[in-house]
């Protein structure tokens, strides 16, 4: 997706007006309101991969977030290889985008009371399809790359 070809680095905003955080502990992440701090920018990494300030990446795991209901824990991790919980598959849906695991989940943005408030999962919505948008804010652009010179013939 050519958004993120540009892009350096971007904020995840929710449809609760909140951005993804990577949290200090440089292991969990969650929604907050302040997108303007450092831990709301994510670098984006080659395939679509996005790199906390911690030099960690956002993973989709395969634990439960909570014992009996849908949704699976994310997190940013430093994985001993880049494989692909990590990849993010980025689908348009007019100005936001879907970021869809290689597995068929959505990241999520959940609401409602604790623990569920501010939490941020990945699984298929059955109900909620607004929580998996996300709109994209570039926060910096990669710098344009000259264009390839092409070798002068050789004189005969």
């Amino acid at each position: 997706m050519e958004l993120f070809q540009k892009a350096k680095t971007v904020r995840l905003r929710s449809h609760h007006d909140k951005y993804v955080l990577a949290e200090d502990d440089q292991e969990s992440v969650c929604q907050d309101r302040q997108g303007s701090i450092q831990r709301a920018k994510w670098a984006v990494d080659s395939v679509v991969r996005f790199k906390s300030c911690y030099g960690k990446y956002l993973t989709a795991t395969d634990e439960q977030f909570l014992l009996g209901v849908t949704g699976r824990k994310v997190s940013h991790t430093f994985p001993r290889k880049l494989d692909s919980k990590v990849d993010w598959e980025p689908i348009r849906e007019g100005f936001q985008v879907r970021l869809k695991t290689r597995y068929g989940n959505y990241l999520r943005a959940n609401g409602g009371l604790p623990p569920w408030r501010n939490s941020i999962t990945h699984d298929i919505p059955h109900r909620h399809t607004d929580w998996i948008l996300w709109e994209v804010d570039i926060v910096e652009l990669r710098p344009e790359q000259p264009p390839p010179q092409l070798a002068s013939p050789a004189p005969v």
